[in-house]
């Protein structure tokens, strides 16, 4: 595939504008980018009027929660905690977190999503996590799934995490796998250890809620005294951390995602997205729960530059290229750069919200742009699913009425 004539916007090594320029896509992945590259025997696009970007990585999402959209908008982080984890979660049947992991990935998509973590909190039995893995696969979204207990209790435990280690991730694929784990604010230090035992175990990537408190008022030091701070961990919200456990962070090459709209209105506490940057902290952007804020990422840079001081240009930057290093996968998606996968959002650029913007297409993008600019999206080169068969949502109707009660 030639993308022909185009607004490239780039996001390595920072934010460009490429007007005019070709994208050629081979095997899925970026083989070319320039002017005039030639058009024989490839199936050409015709970019005028299009800008093209790289598909947006969303750092933290808990996808089985598109069945209760909307619910919790109008409550804090407690009152979420009690309702949807503490009474709500546990009538979650295998087939009602495959709806709504279905329907949450193709809602990712449709926005300009290629990349979605999966943070999968919801295995209370190991049923419950293959459903989550069988949907991510079907829908076609690049995610990283990660395996989590329950918050409430519950769960298969270490046996089950191997299980679907071995029936579902011995290959290569589009979806990967990582580890939910409580962490050191929410469990004493014996249980921290053995879960990042089981992950180093399994080589995977650990994922954990974090703040101070409630068990560990200082987890992040309580993890470089266990020798168990490494590169390869992802923590999430961080909002009451104090800033030398941020430097901690920092100086360990950790990341963090930070979901600006959640925290916002739930209460997290104080905006993180300045104070990671001043801590050289790698950072991405996650939607966190649809129940309360939308799925997708305009409105996430958006939340950025309304909670802090930071230019749209980062803001992009935390959207797509620096949320992949944040999950550990920035060699591989994020840019334009040529090798990388071809993941790519193509948006619109005549349609009334974005017209007049190509004296600063990047500002356009993360100030105006929306869910409904986007013409076509590409995962590893190939058209993504982006629209919700009637089925499905009937079948996502059906698992939240039998949620709810």
């Amino acid at each position: 595939m030639l993308i022909q004539n185009a607004t490239l916007i780039d996001t390595a090594p920072a934010p460009r504008v490429l007007p005019g320029h070709d994208l050629l896509v081979e095997d899925g992945r970026i083989a070319a980018v320039g002017r005039g590259l030639p058009s024989a025997g490839r199936t050409v696009v015709d970019g005028t009027g299009r800008i093209v970007l790289p598909g947006f990585v969303d750092t933290h999402r808990h996808t089985w929660l598109t069945a209760l959209r909307g619910s919790t908008a109008d409550m804090d982080l407690m009152g979420y905690l009690d309702l949807v984890l503490g009474r709500i979660a546990p009538r979650f049947r295998p087939d009602d977190v495959f709806h709504g992991t279905l329907a949450g990935a193709i809602e990712a998509l449709a926005s300009g999503v290629t990349t979605v973590q999966d943070y999968a909190h919801i295995a209370y039995t190991k049923a419950h996590a293959d459903a989550s893995v069988r949907a991510l696969r079907e829908s076609g979204v690049r995610a990283v799934f990660a395996y989590g207990q329950p918050v409430f209790g519950g769960g298969g435990g270490p046996d089950d995490v191997r299980a679907i280690h071995t029936e579902h991730f011995t290959g290569d694929g589009l979806v990967t796998m990582a580890l939910a784990a409580s962490g050191p604010s929410y469990s004493p230090m014996d249980a921290v250890r053995a879960e990042w035992a089981l992950a180093e175990e399994l080589g995977l990537r650990v994922y954990a809620h974090v703040g101070s408190g409630p068990v560990a008022e200082h987890p992040i030091e309580a993890l470089r005294a266990a020798g168990l701070l490494t590169p390869d961990i992802t923590f999430v919200h961080g909002n009451s951390l104090p800033d030398n456990e941020l430097a901690l962070i920092s100086a360990a090459g950790a990341a963090v995602s930070i979901c600006p709209a959640v925290e916002a209105r739930m209460g997290h506490g104080a905006p993180m997205a300045d104070r990671l940057t001043a801590h050289g902290v790698t950072t991405g952007l996650g939607v966190d729960v649809v129940s309360t804020v939308a799925g997708d990422m305009f409105s996430l840079m958006r939340a950025t530059l309304q909670t802090s001081g930071l230019a749209a240009a980062d803001a992009l930057r935390l959207a797509t290229v620096d949320g992949a290093a944040a999950l550990g996968m920035a060699h591989h998606v994020g840019s334009l750069t040529v090798g990388k996968a071809a993941d790519l959002v193509v948006l619109r650029a005549t349609d009334p919200n974005l017209v007049g913007g190509e004296h600063d297409p990047i500002e356009t993008v993360v100030t105006s742009a929306h869910p409904g600019n986007v013409e076509s999206v590409f995962v590893a080169g190939k058209p993504a699913r982006t629209t919700i068969p009637a089925e499905l949502a009937e079948a996502l109707h059906d698992s939240a009425n039998h949620v709810r009660g």
